[in-house]
C-alpha cells in the first residue's frame, strides 16, 4: 500500500515537473518574436527588442545619412556646372543620372535584405562604400590638378574647358560609389525602422505609421542642414569642405547606429522573393499551356481515360479542394499555379506562394503611376536651382545660395509633417471611424494633384524670368536678374508639399501591403520610383532636344545660356503629362483593395474596443 502510495507521488511530482517545464517552454515562445532576431542571431524577445526606441536610433541615423547625401546632392549641378564645366543640360543629366542611379539602387539593398543578408548588415556595408565614394570626391575637390582650369568668363555664351577623361573617371567613380551606399541605405534603414513595431496591435500600426511620417520629417532635418550650412560652406569655403562635411556626418552614423544593436529586432531573411516571383508566373503560364493542349487533344481524339487515371486525378482535386476555396479571385490566371495538373516538382507551389505574389503584382500599378510625380520633383535638383542662380539671390544684405532654395519646402515638411500626424490624421480618424482615416492611397493622390499644381506654377515663373531678362537687357551677362529668386520657391513649396504625402504614403503603403518575406524589396520601390523619375526626366529632356531640334532652328534645352532655353514650355508639357498621369492613377485607385486577411494590414477596418488584455 505505502509503496503504491509512493509510486503515485513520484508519478505525480514528475508529471507536474513535465507540466511546469511545457508551461515554461510556452511561455518562452510567447516572449519571442517570431520570424525575428537580436543583432546576435539568437531569438528577439518581446520588451527588450523592438518598440520606439529602438526606432529612434533609424530616425537619428537618416538625418546625418540624408544631411551627406543631400549635401551634395542640392549642389551638384552647380558643381558640374562652375567647376567642372559641363553646359547647363549636362550637368542636369548627370545630377539626375546619378540620384537615379541612387535611389534605383534601394532596390538591390531590398533584396539583399529580404533574401541572404538583413536590414541591419546591409545598412553598415552601404555606409561604409558611401563614405568611401564621399573620400574620394573630397580628394578631388581639394586638389587643383584633379580639377579642370579655373574659367572667369563673363559672358554666357563663351565655353569654358571641360574636364578631361581621366579627371572625369574619377568624379564618377566617387559619385556611383556614393550612389552604391546611398541605395543600400535607402533600402535598408526604412524597412529596419518599420519592422520595430508590432503589426498585431492597433496601436502597433499607428506607431509604425507615425514613424513613417517622422521618418519623412528626419529626411527634412538632414536636408535643412544640407541646403543651409553645408550649401553656405561649399559657397564661401571650398567644395573640399562641403565633401568633408558630408563624410564626417556618414562616419558618425555607423557608431550611432550600432549603438542601438542590442534594442533591434531583425527579422530573419527568407530566401529570395524575386525567385519565388518567377516560380509562380512561370508556374501559371506552363499549367495554362498544359490545360490549353490537354482540351485540344480531347476535341481531337476520341479516346477515354483510364480509371486508374481518373481516380488520381479525383484525389489530387479532392486533396486541393480546400486550399483552392481559399484563394482569391485577383488575377485569377496566377491561380493556375496552383492546379493539379502534371509538372515538374520544382514548379510545385503553395496557397500562400501564390497569394504573396498577387500581393506585389497589385501594387505594380500604383508604383507606375508615381514616376511622373517624381519627374516633376527631379526638377528640384536642376534647372530650378540654375533658374534660381540667374536671379536675384539676396534678402536684404544676405545673399542665400541658389541651391538652399529647397530650405522651402524642407521647412514647410517639418511644420506639415507633425500636424499631419498630431491634428489631421487623428480628426480624421474620428470622422472616418477608421483605423487609418485617410487611406495610404488617398494620400498618394493628393501628392499627386500637388505636382500638377507646382508644374503649372513653375511654368508661369519661367515666364516672368525670361520676360524681365529679355526686357532689362542681361539675356547674355552674368548679372544678376532683377527678379529676387523668392518667385521660383513658390514651386518648391507645392512639390515639398508633394513630397511628404506621396514619399510617406508610398513607404507605408508597400510596407504594409507587402507580403511579410518581400517588405525590404516592396518599400524600396518608393526610392525606385524616384529613381524612375530622374532617368524619366533626362530621357524627357533628350527627346525634347531632339524632337524640336528637328522642327525648329533650336532645341528647347541646349546650350550654355539658361536665357535662350524653353523652359516654360517644358514645364507646361510636365504639367499636361501629369495630369494624363493622374487619371491614370484613378483608375487603378478605385480598382484596388486593401489587403485585410492579415492583422497587421487592415487599412480600413473600423476601429473598435480593444480587448482589455490588449490595452497598451
Amino acid at each position: 500500500m505505502l509503496h503504491t502510495v509512493y509510486t503515485l507521488i513520484r508519478f505525480h511530482r514528475a508529471t507536474s515537473l513535465q507540466i511546469l517545464e511545457q508551461d515554461m517552454d510556452m511561455e518562452k515562445d510567447s516572449n519571442r518574436w517570431e520570424g525575428y532576431a537580436n543583432w546576435r542571431s539568437r531569438p528577439a524577445i518581446r520588451g527588450r527588442q523592438g518598440g520606439a526606441f529602438a526606432a529612434t536610433f533609424v530616425l537619428a541615423v537618416e538625418v546625418l545619412e540624408n544631411l551627406a547625401y543631400l549635401a551634395n546632392a542640392s549642389n551638384l549641378v552647380l558643381y558640374l556646372t562652375k567647376f567642372m564645366h559641363f553646359s547647363p543640360s549636362t550637368s542636369a543629366n548627370t545630377v539626375t543620372g546619378f540620384m537615379g542611379t541612387a535611389f534605383l539602387l534601394a532596390l538591390v539593398g531590398g533584396f539583399l535584405s529580404d533574401s541572404y543578408f538583413t536590414t541591419y548588415s546591409i545598412y553598415i556595408i552601404s555606409a561604409i562604400t558611401e563614405l568611401l565614394g564621399l573620400l574620394i570626391l573630397t580628394v578631388q575637390a581639394h586638389m587643383a590638378s584633379l580639377k579642370p582650369p579655373i574659367c572667369k568668363s563673363v559672358d554666357r555664351n563663351i565655353s569654358c574647358q571641360e574636364v578631361d577623361k581621366g579627371k572625369a573617371a574619377i568624379l564618377y567613380s566617387g559619385l556611383y560609389l556614393v550612389a552604391l551606399g546611398v541605395g543600400g541605405i535607402k533600402g535598408s534603414l526604412p524597412p529596419h525602422g518599420a519592422e520595430q513595431f508590432d503589426e498585431h496591435t492597433p496601436e502597433g500600426r499607428k506607431h509604425r505609421s507615425t514613424f513613417f511620417n517622422y521618418y519623412v520629417f528626419c529626411l527634412s532635418c538632414g536636408a535643412l542642414i544640407a541646403v543651409t550650412f553645408v550649401v553656405w560652406i561649399e559657397d564661401n569655403k571650398g567644395w573640399q569642405w562641403g565633401f568633408g562635411i558630408a563624410t564626417a556626418a556618414i562616419l558618425i552614423s555607423i557608431p550611432l547606429f550600432l549603438l542601438g544593436s542590442a534594442r533591434y529586432r531583425i527579422k530573419i531573411p527568407s530566401g529570395s522573393p524575386i525567385t519565388t516571383i518567377f516560380k509562380v508566373l512561370i508556374a501559371a503560364t506552363f499549367k495554362s499551356w498544359i490545360l490549353s493542349k490537354t482540351k485540344t487533344a480531347i476535341e481531337n481524339v476520341s479516346t477515354t481515360p483510364s480509371s486508374s487515371t481518373e481516380v488520381t486525378e479525383h484525389e489530387e482535386h479532392a486533396t486541393d479542394k480546400a486550399e483552392i476555396q481559399t484563394v482569391t479571385e485577383d488575377l485569377r490566371f496566377l491561380n493556375r499555379a496552383l492546379d493539379a495538373t502534371p509538372a515538374p516538382q520544382w514548379l510545385h507551389c503553395t496557397l500562400k506562394q501564390t497569394e504573396d505574389v498577387k500581393s506585389v503584382l497589385k501594387i505594380l500599378p500604383i508604383f507606375m503611376s508615381t514616376i511622373m510625380l517624381n519627374c516633376c520633383l527631379a526638377q528640384l535638383s536642376t534647372f530650378s536651382v540654375q533658374q534660381a542662380a540667374t536671379m536675384n539671390t539676396k534678402i536684404g544684405s544676405l545673399r542665400i545660395p541658389p541651391a538652399s532654395l529647397p530650405i522651402f519646402p524642407v521647412l514647410f515638411i517639418m511644420i506639415l509633417a507633425p500636424v499631419y500626424n498630431h491634428i489631421i490624421i487623428p480628426f480624421s480618424r474620428k470622422l472616418a471611424n477608421t483605423e487609418m482615416g485617410i487611406t495610404h492611397l488617398q494620400r498618394i493622390g493628393t501628392g499627386l494633384v500637388l505636382s500638377i499644381m507646382a508644374m503649372a506654377v513653375a511654368a508661369l515663373v519661367e515666364m516672368k524670368r525670361k520676360h524681365i531678362a529679355i526686357q532689362s537687357g542681361l539675356i547674355n551677362s552674368t548679372e544678376p536678374l532683377p527678379i529676387t529668386f523668392l518667385w521660383v520657391a513658390l514651386q518648391y513649396l507645392f512639390l515639398g508639399s508633394a513630397d511628404l504625402f506621396s514619399l510617406a504614403g508610398l513607404m507605408d503603403f508597400f510596407f504594409t501591403e507587402a507580403p511579410f518575406s518581400m517588405r525590404s524589396l516592396a518599400t524600396s520601390l518608393s526610392w525606385a520610383s524616384l529613381a524612375m523619375g530622374y532617368y524619366l526626366s533626362s530621357v524627357l529632356v533628350n527627346l525634347i532636344n531632339c524632337i524640336t531640334g528637328t522642327f525648329h532652328h533650336k532645341p528647347w534645352l541646349i546650350g550654355r545660356n539658361l536665357n535662350y532655353y524653353h523652359l516654360d514650355r517644358f514645364y507646361w508639357l510636365m504639367c499636361i503629362l501629369s495630369g494624363l498621369n493622374f487619371l491614370h492613377y484613378l483608375f487603378w485607385a478605385q480598382r484596388y483593395r486593401y489587403k485585410t486577411s492579415e492583422p497587421g494590414s487592415s487599412n480600413q477596418r473600423e476601429i473598435q474596443k480593444p480587448h482589455p488584455s490588449n490595452e497598451v
